[in-house]
């Protein structure tokens, strides 16, 4: 079972850019797909971006494709989220989420450990 940590949330200006990272243990790290999902007030849980295991392979929400990159190290054990041109909208809860799936997921229910978050605040 994997244990997840997130952090370098924190409160900017849109058009600020903030590095998320993922911190993971208990768990053989590059067996675990590795996503990014966000949840803003009123709204429900949005995949944002997520990586395969030997992290040759991404993919993103149309709403951050080409202002933020999903990226991980497996022998430091972490994922990272570069968020650059932040807008308002990206203001949420940040949540890292694995899975021991073979391919990328999209769903949050086919995440099966979570961390505790990181709150992004983008004022305008």
């Amino acid at each position: 079972q994997v244990q997840l940590v997130e952090s370098g949330g924190g409160l900017v200006q849109a058009g600020d850019s903030l590095r998320l990272s993922c911190a993971a243990s208990g768990g053989v790290f590059s067996n675990y797909i590795m996503a990014w999902f966000r949840l803003a007030p009123g709204k429900e849980r949005e995949f944002v971006a997520a990586i395969s295991r030997p992290g040759t392979g991404t993919a993103y929400s149309n709403s951050v494709k080409g202002r933020f990159t999903i990226s991980r190290d497996n022998a430091k054990n972490a994922v990272y989220l570069e968020a650059n041109s932040l807008k308002p909208e990206d203001t949420a809860f940040y949540y890292c989420a694995a899975d021991e799936s073979q391919f990328i997921r999209y769903n949050p229910d086919d995440y099966q450990y979570w961390g505790q978050g990181t709150q992004v605040t983008v004022s305008s």
